[in-house]
């Protein structure tokens, strides 16, 4: 792929507009040709032949047209000299030749009525336009009369007539009633083609007194009303009535009821009409029955059918519409009413007849001197047209003559021309229906040649690919052109090389050796020119590694490979795409330099994966197919794809079909889905396999249907989720016989590649599709439209075929059919193709610009006709330039710069202007060949802007109280400078900004000194440009004035010195640019003198002064409570505390072991030890509860260490011991446990019990008398206390908590109250133990709670 296009479509046109002798209307694209060569004049634009206008506006006449030299206009009138200057109400615009018509003071548009024709004159010959007929429209009022009401008997047809008034153009016709509502139609009520209303049949709902008929003018916009219609139909019953009421009982009375009748045609009537109609024009042909009931109406063309695509039916099929009507629609057509009780019939005989219209229109001719050259002008119509020549819009048989041209009919030869030979020809081809009017100029030019190819142009293609070298050219005589190697070197020839006639060098496999300067010489008889351009070869760019296909089971990780090879100068971009399309918007898809990962992959995840790399020049890329699987269930299975099928066989061998059965191969733990059957075809592509069919994992045969002609062999694929098995080994061959072709070529298409013919192409049938030996194709075509018979030629197998001598761009009609040594395939269908385009003829009008801000500009253009277009509408390019800044007076060249607008699109938008500026542009229609001719060039301004920033703001000679600035104008002004803006503000040592000061400048000052500033003070600058829109960007500086007038870089730092008394001067260095310092650690109350002094290359200076500390101020008390450092510990002991509070609670929570434990192990009873198949962990002790150790802290904090020292005695430790012991038991063992109880168990336990709370007694009474201990005593045994106050709390709270009160640790803590709670529990122990319990009903809490009690 080339960097550059290798032919540029502009320079494309100019060669074939100079260098061929048939080439189309553009001038040279490049400005300096533009201006040195001749034209004769060309019509461009120009007003339609019949034309119809407002009377009520100014009327405008179009001609536009070009030359070089610009052509000057003038008109005829009805045939006659229409002299412009003597009417003051007509004007013709400047530069063109438009006329305008002023009627708007008081001049009737009727006096401006006639045949008006335009002439363009110039040096080299006279252009004219059409014969345009003015005529300003009518809506002429409606003549009154006098209505008649109609009195209808119901089942009657009915006839509303409408006539409207002649009006210019015919007016449009509907019915509405006084409620401007539009009367509803039907099959029985519709309105004709002549505006009147039929009724097939009146009901009794149609009586109405508001049948209103409107004509509405579009071209005036008015509507005139009809008066209103009265009908009143009399129904069967109501008309009975009436006679009975006037006839006696004996009378024999009454109406007919309503009676049904065959159709009869309300229009048109009798057996037959005549139609003529106009090709290309709408045929509309009407029948409109009655009848009751309704009748319905058919049409057909006798001897014929009706046109496919083009036939329309309308107002409930009482209209035949058929559109783009031709020669062939001539005809007989019928149409028959039909109803339940009969039917007739009319026929409308159709004759079409022709304007003239171009087979081949004279085309523009460019010769040198002395060549030969042909102008042909042939056209068609019905009748044949008649065709005479002009020149310079005169008669040939009376202009000049000119020894050069033989006129032979309808064609001009010129032989030997001379420059004074040049001149424009018209050719006007007529009958009774119309005319055709063609200008087309002969320009004899001698010229030296020109290359058009920038010089040193650069072009880049990848190695191994073509390379395209342009040198377009322009001379007359048509240059010859060479090419050579290097500056010097030899002239290219041989078969390496190809030279294309518009001049190109075509390179068919650049290598890297090609890598060079080549040179490109133009000569004619009037002298000689080359051109050097230069071509670089680029290494291909490859992927070296590859992306490889992939199984990867879900949530697993997938990584695809990318690794690129390329040239060092091309920059490379790397692009991923899923399935051909944008990878997923998600964080799961890593794209890494070379390669591509995919996290966590899931089932959607699936597909195919393809890494494009493009550089400038090429691009490649590489697919890999990513199959997620799920997890196997274990390792040990594995999921693979199906083993290929076996024992292939086919039975049932017929012409047309055969079948196919194989056995299939192992599944690999994936069930098979499905098979795939291909067949290869030995006789036309051995070794290729093609796709058949696929079947069902469950089915093993197959019924195939086949082709004649082919050599059968069959393979089977089978298909897991996995994916694919290797093809199974392949059948036996089985040949068809030959027949005739089943279908014939598909995509068929005629694109004419040049003006004059028409390339038909269509898609070649395979081999197996031929049916037989000795394939071939009989190509047909037809141009449309026309009464031509079908032109066929049988080719080879081949793809193409060029039909040659073909007008420009009109239909044909195409079919393509195959055939065999057998025959022929079925009848093909008949394509619509179109034979080469040209250039377009015309160039938009009428361009008019609107400009919307200063940098966008709105542009507006009249489309080009479409038969000017002589091509497919591709759409305009817009060429728009600037031509010079309106604030500066100096040009220089701006590149032109082009929008495409695609379609038949009539505006656009310019952005990007630059304001303050001039520009210029025009407009070009766009086809398939290229761009036609500009329009005038429009000059249009850009309102003015705001500046950009001035281009540069400098900050010179700093003193101690001024700075010099100087700045250059704005590098666009965007219009007139009105001032400058200067904004200012000092900065401090902390980068403070101080105040701001603005100074407004005059436009025409480039520097300002600044006085009055702070010496050794940095200043920030702002600064921007003003015109009468506003402000520009600004641009900042920074500067600092000095302490001395010398130079900045000689400036030392100040030094501060303080002393009292006589004491010695103490100093203190400071930085220059500060402009104040701390004096630390005077004496309070104490007189000091301070010296600030600054050296600079003047000398030293200084200035002094005095100055007294302040008295000695007492201390303040500061509350620590305050105080953020006090207030931060706090904080970081309470969350300390917090933490190890949660420390606690986690271990007690998990529980341990204590020394006391070792100790109920070695005297433990043997009714409450584990159970030998525990866990060994049935009696451990668990620690308080969180809260129950806060509350009994609490209690410490209150009582004091008293009634904690109970626990110093091992003793509550065992009771406690002994009775979580027990606690945790029955817990754990809940049933089982309570079917082993004796008396004597319960007996042992009381007694035991009994003895260790009298123990508890004696040693909390021994206790209570050290109350008095020292705090380290009760420190030392806090946490023992705390435990003994559990033990003894915990003996009672069984009975209290079952009662609803609170634990004993809610209430103080005493020695008393100790010793009180001893005594209850002691005397409360007969009783508790004297009660058996039945642990039969109990529920296991249950039982726990009683053995605790």
């Amino acid at each position: 792929m080339m960097k550059e296009k290798s032919i540029s479509a502009s320079k494309a046109s100019l060669v074939f507009f100079l260098c061929q002798m048939i080439s189309a209307l553009d001038v040279p694209l490049d400005s300096k040709l533009l201006e040195e060569l001749s034209q004769p004049p060309t019509i461009t634009q120009q007003s339609p032949k019949d034309y119809i206008v407002d009377p009520r506006e100014n009327i405008v006449i179009q001609c536009e047209a070009k030359g070089k030299p610009p052509p000057s206009f003038s008109w005829t009138r009805n045939g006659t000299h229409f002299d412009i200057d003597k009417d003051a109400q007509v004007t013709m615009k400047p530069n063109s030749g438009t006329l305008v018509v002023n009627i708007m003071n008081g001049v009737k548009a009727e006096a401006y009525e006639g045949v008006y024709q335009c002439t363009a004159r110039n040096e080299r010959g006279a252009a004219i336009s059409n014969n345009i007929v003015i005529r300003p429209s009518r809506s002429p009022l409606w003549t009154k009369e006098k209505l008649e009401p109609n009195h209808v008997r119901e089942g009657d047809s009915l006839v509303l007539n409408c006539r409207p008034p002649v009006g210019l153009p015919p007016p449009i016709i509907f019915w509405m009633d006084n409620a401007f509502q539009r009367l509803p139609q039907s099959e029985r009520v519709s309105q004709g083609l002549n505006g009147d209303l039929y009724f097939s049949n009146v009901q009794p709902e149609d009586t109405r007194e508001d049948y209103i008929c409107y004509a509405r003018f579009n071209h005036t916009q008015t509507i005139q009303q009809k008066q209103p219609i009265s009908v009143k139909v009399f129904s069967m019953d109501s008309l009975n009535d009436t006679i009975a009421a006037n006839l006696s009982d004996t009378d024999i009375y009454g109406a007919k009821p309503v009676t049904e009748r065959p159709p009869v045609l309300l229009t048109p009537t009798g057996s037959t009409s005549n139609k003529v109609e106009l090709r290309g024009n709408v045929l509309l042909l009407e029948c409109i029955a009655a009848g009751l009931p309704t009748p319905v109406i058919r049409w057909i063309k006798e001897g014929g059918e009706l046109p496919a695509n083009r036939t329309f039916f309308e107002n409930f099929k009482k209209t035949l519409k058929i559109i783009d009507v031709s020669e062939a629609d001539s005809g007989n057509y019928k149409c028959t009413a039909r109803n339940t009780l009969g039917s007739t019939h009319h026929v409308i005989s159709v004759t079409v007849k022709a304007a003239p219209y171009w087979i081949t229109a004279p085309r523009n001719l460019v010769l040198s001197p002395g060549e030969d050259g042909t102008l042909i002008c042939r056209a068609n119509g019905n009748p044949k047209p008649s065709i005479s020549w002009l020149t310079n819009g005169v008669p040939i048989a009376i202009a000049p003559e000119d020894p050069s041209r033989k006129v032979d009919g309808d064609t001009i030869i010129f032989s030997a021309v001379q420059e004074r030979s040049s001149a424009v020809y018209q050719c006007n081809a007529s009958n009774e229906y119309g005319y055709l009017l063609a200008n087309a100029f002969v320009n004899v030019l001698a010229e030296p040649p020109r290359i058009l190819t920038p010089a040193n142009k650069l072009y880049q293609v990848i190695a191994d690919s073509p390379a395209l070298i342009d040198c377009a050219y322009f001379g007359s005589p048509k240059p010859e052109i060479e090419w050579f190697r290097g500056v010097k070197g030899s002239i290219l020839r041989g078969n390496e090389y190809v030279f294309h006639d518009n001049g190109t060098l075509e390179i068919p496999v650049a290598q890297k050796d090609s890598t060079g300067t080549y040179t490109c010489v133009a000569r004619n008889k009037l002298g000689k020119t080359q051109n050097e351009v230069q071509l670089e070869v680029k290494d291909p760019t490859m992927i070296i590694k590859q992306p490889q296909y992939k199984v990867i089971q879900r949530s697993a990780q997938a990584s695809f490979e990318c690794v690129i090879k390329h040239d060092p100068t091309l920059i490379p971009t790397v692009i991923w795409l899923k399935d051909n399309n944008e990878l997923p918007d998600d964080e799961r898809f890593l794209v890494g330099k070379d390669n591509l990962t995919i996290m966590n992959v899931t089932d959607k995840d699936d597909g195919t994966y393809t890494c494009i790399v493009n550089t400038t020049l090429d691009s490649v890329s590489a697919s890999a197919v990513l199959t997620v699987v799920a997890a196997p269930p274990t390792p040990a299975i594995i999921y693979a794809r199906p083993n290929p099928p076996l024992d292939l066989e086919l039975t049932g061998q017929l012409e047309r079909s055969i079948e196919l059965s194989w056995v299939p191969g192992e599944e690999n733990n994936s069930p098979i889905t499905n098979f795939v059957i291909e067949y290869e075809d030995g006789l036309h592509e051995p070794g290729v396999w093609h796709y058949q069919t696929e079947v069902p994992g469950s089915q093993t045969t197959v019924q195939l249907k086949l082709s004649p002609y082919v050599n059968y062999s069959f393979r089977v694929i089978a298909v897991n989720e996995i994916g694919r098995s290797q093809p199974s080994e392949p059948s036996e061959q089985y040949l068809t016989k030959s027949a005739n072709p089943d279908e014939n070529p598909s995509n068929v298409q005629g694109i004419g590649s040049e003006p004059d013919n028409l390339v038909i192409t269509w898609e070649s049938l395979k081999g197996f599709q031929s049916n037989g030996p000795g394939l071939q194709y009989k190509v047909s075509w037809r141009q449309k439209d026309v009464d031509d018979e079908w032109t066929s030629v049988v080719v080879a197998n081949v793809s193409k075929y060029i039909v040659s001598g073909t007008p420009t761009f009109v239909p044909y009609e195409i079919k393509v059919q195959a055939l065999n040594d057998l025959g022929y395939a079925p009848e093909p269908s008949e394509v619509i193709g179109h034979s080469g385009e040209d250039l377009p003829m015309v160039a938009p009008g009428n361009v008019q610009v609107h400009v919307i801000n200063s940098t966008l500009a709105k542009v507006h253009w009249d489309p080009v006709p479409l038969k000017s277009v002589r091509g497919h509408l591709q759409g305009y390019k817009v060429y728009y330039w600037k031509v010079q800044s309106l604030s500066r007076r100096s040009k220089r060249h701006v590149e032109k710069k082009i929008l495409t607008f695609r379609g038949n699109k009539t505006f656009g938008m310019l952005p990007g202007l630059e304001p303050y500026s001039s520009y210029k542009l025009n407009v070009r229609v766009v086809n398939g060949k290229g761009e036609g001719p500009a329009s005038p060039d429009k000059v249009f301004k850009t309102p003015e802007g705001v500046p950009s920033p001035p281009s540069f703001l400098k900050i010179t000679n700093p003193t101690l109280d001024s700075l010099t600035l100087e700045w250059g104008s704005p590098t666009h002004p965007n219009g007139v400078l009105t001032s400058y803006i200067l904004k200012f503000q000092p900065i401090n040592n902390t980068h403070e900004l101080g105040p701001l000061v603005e100074i407004r400048i005059p436009a025409n000052e480039s520097s300002l000194i600044l006085k009055n500033l702070n010496y050794s003070t940095r200043y920030k600058f702002y600064f921007n440009a003003q015109t009468s829109v506003g402000s520009g960007s600004q641009i900042t500086e920074e500067a600092v004035t000095i302490m001395d007038e010398g130079k900045m870089a000689g400036i030392l730092r100040p030094a501060v010195g303080a002393g009292k008394g006589k004491e010695d001067w103490k100093k203190e260095i400071v930085n220059g640019s500060r402009s104040f310092f701390v004096l630390k650690g005077l004496t309070p109350g104490t007189a000091y003198k301070v010296r600030v002094g600054a050296e600079g290359l003047s000398g030293f200076r200084s200035s002094e002064d005095l100055f007294e500390t302040g008295p000695a101020m007492a201390s303040r008390q500061v509350d620590i409570a305050t105080q953020g450092w006090f207030i931060g510990l706090m904080c970081a002991v309470a969350l300390l505390i917090l933490i190890l509070l949660i420390v606690c609670f986690i271990r007690r929570n998990k529980g341990g072991k204590y020394p006391v434990k070792e100790k109920e192990d070695a005297h433990a009873d043997p009714e409450i030890q584990p159970m030998k198949e525990d866990d060994g962990t049935f009696g451990e002790y668990r620690s308080m509860s969180a809260w129950t150790g806060k509350k009994m802290d609490k209690e410490k904090k209150r009582k004091g260490s008293c009634a904690s020292s109970s626990e110093a005695d091992p003793v509550f430790t065992k009771a406690k011991s002994v009775r979580s012991d027990r606690s945790n038991f029955f817990k754990r063992s809940g049933d089982q446990y309570s079917n082993i109880r004796s008396e004597t168990s319960y007996t042992r336990r009381k007694a035991r019990q009994s003895s260790e709370l009298r123990r508890a007694s004696s040693v909390s009474a021994s206790l209570c008398q050290e109350e008095k201990k020292s705090d380290k005593w009760i420190y030392r045994h806090g946490s023992r206390r705390h435990a003994s106050e559990q033990q003894i709390m915990g003996l009672d709270e069984g009975s209290n908590s079952q009662a609803g009160h609170p634990p004993p640790f809610h209430q103080p803590l005493s020695c008393n109250s100790v010793r009180g709670s001893l005594a209850r529990q002691h005397s409360s122990l007969p009783h508790r133990f004297s009660q058996t319990p039945d642990y039969s009903s109990d529920s296991e809490d249950t039982q726990s709670s009683n053995h605790r009690k």
